[in-house]
């Protein structure tokens, strides 16, 4: 995934409709991107689900932690 390309030139996923699209022709709120190509767009699925079972397992981890943490100027 690049961000040096004009958005108008790139592939975005539809999380609403679960269509790729080029350029920015949906909301913002409503589309996951940008992708170089079409085919990587149409796994945008996938890979949220990745990021998210990630970060889950990520956060179970560190979920000892105490909710406060002492800062120096705290101790």
């Amino acid at each position: 995934m690049s961000f040096d390309v004009d958005p108008e030139k790139k592939y975005w996923y539809n999380l609403k409709s679960g269509e790729v699209e080029f350029g920015l022709v949906s909301p913002s709120s409503e589309r996951a991107g940008p992708f170089d190509t079409a085919e990587e767009a149409a796994k945008a699925p996938e890979v949220l689900k990745a990021r998210t079972r990630a970060w889950e397992d990520e956060e179970a981890r560190d979920g000892d932690w105490p909710q406060t943490r002492q800062t120096p100027s705290d101790q």
